[in-house]
């Protein structure tokens, strides 16, 4: 079954419908280092980079010549978020109205079925009335119209170490005369931070190459995964500390932030540092319980998170790996960015994709039912078993 990927960002839903054996016919973001990461992983699927408010049916022709079963992304979504205050004053946000051009695809193509992602906020916009909106805009879609239907999935059901919640929007065209179905939870025992990253070479801030051998043992089922094509680790670089900054890091405990220890080691003020910020973010320097799942990698997880064990924060690699990103998905593009440069770092792909394992069991779902109940041919898709709850050895 053939996918476009609108939105794509480094290729989160691409690589977990490409796990289920689906093909991406074409991809599409308007940021040049995802292009660079999609590109570099997926080297097969045509990228078009720009503005899709910009892009002609025309442009998307040019790579498009077969049917096209699902088309998947997730307009973006600050307008919608719930980090988002003025949220129910927004309804003018052009990030919103992105949405609008998945739509303007979707007419384009007909295809059998389309998949959503956004933030959880969006059920609660407007009490509940943008959800209502864009269901009704999906269900009178292209040429036939879709049956729609959405839910709150958590990553960590289905074998994802993070306890990141989305909403799931999937549509099935009309004239198929089935209904859209999600995939149930997976895993009753959830993967913690530990058994995602404890086999990655162990580097303190400053320390880390762009390409390291393992020197550790695999742990687990999950590990195993992630490095399954892999032969070497890149992404594993971590962050240059100031050693105040590290005796921070060293005070705060797991489970602790920044304003644990904020009477001694709290953030100063700019060009006087003999004298505490009035600013404070409860949010920032983070230890996370090796012992659980982390909670949402969002794109400032760079700062948000210290490591469980370590005082520093997460790197590249790490973050990866709490996404279900394996070893051998490169990401390119700067490592951290300042405000004044182009495009967006690796971190921040990291932290904007869908996990793919999540992905995953959304495309497993949806091939069965547009199989219509028969036998699917899951030749070309991984073998599932590599997803059985680790133990850890």
């Amino acid at each position: 079954m053939n996918t476009i990927d609108l939105f794509s960002g480094c290729g989160g839903v691409s690589l977990g419908f490409k796990w289920a054996g689906f093909n991406a016919v074409l991809a599409s973001d308007i940021d040049e280092n995802c292009e660079k990461t999609f590109t570099a992983n997926f080297p097969e699927t045509p990228f078009i980079c720009g503005d899709l408010s910009d892009i002609k049916k025309e442009d998307f022709d040019k790579h498009i010549n077969k049917e096209i079963d699902v088309v998947i992304g997730g307009p973006p979504c600050q307008g919608f978020s719930l980090a988002n205050k003025k949220r129910n004053k927004v309804a003018d946000d052009p990030r919103n109205k992105l949405f609008y051009e998945f739509v303007k695809v979707i007419d384009w193509y007909n295809p059998k079925s389309f998949v959503m992602e956004n933030v959880k906020g969006l059920l609660s916009m407007k009490s509940g009335q943008v959800i209502k909106q864009i269901i009704a805009e999906f269900e009178n879609a292209g040429e036939y119209g879709y049956e729609v239907k959405y839910e709150v999935l958590k990553a960590s059901d289905f074998g994802v170490p993070q306890a990141r919640q989305r909403v799931i929007v999937i549509g099935i065209r009309k004239d198929l005369k089935v209904l859209p179905e999600f995939p149930k939870k997976k895993y009753e025992k959830e993967i913690t931070v530990n058994e995602a990253i404890s086999d990655l070479p162990t580097i303190h801030a400053s320390e880390g190459k762009p390409i390291q051998q393992y020197t550790k043992k695999v742990k687990n089922g999950y590990q195993e995964f992630m490095r399954k094509n892999s032969n070497n680790v890149k992404n594993h670089v971590a962050m240059r500390h100031t050693q105040r900054l590290i005796n921070r890091f060293k005070a705060i405990k797991n489970g602790q932030g920044l304003l644990d220890v904020w009477e001694t080691h709290g953030a100063v003020q700019r060009g006087n540092p003999g004298k505490k910020s009035t600013v404070k973010f409860s949010q920032n320097n983070q230890r996370l319980h090796g012992d659980k799942p982390a909670p949402t990698i969002a794109a400032s997880f760079q700062s948000n998170f210290i490591h469980p064990k370590l005082d520093r924060n997460f790197t590249a690699r790490e973050g990866a790996r709490l996404q279900s990103f394996p070893d051998d998905f490169e990401f390119k593009g700067m490592r951290t960015k300042m405000s004044w440069e182009k495009g967006l770092s690796q971190y921040q792909q990291i932290g904007n994709a869908v996990p793919p394992l999540l992905a995953y069991e959304i495309a497993l779902t949806l091939k069965r039912v547009l199989e219509k109940g028969n036998v699917v041919d899951e030749s070309k898709a991984i073998n599932a078993d590599v997803f059985h709850q680790p133990e850890i050895i």
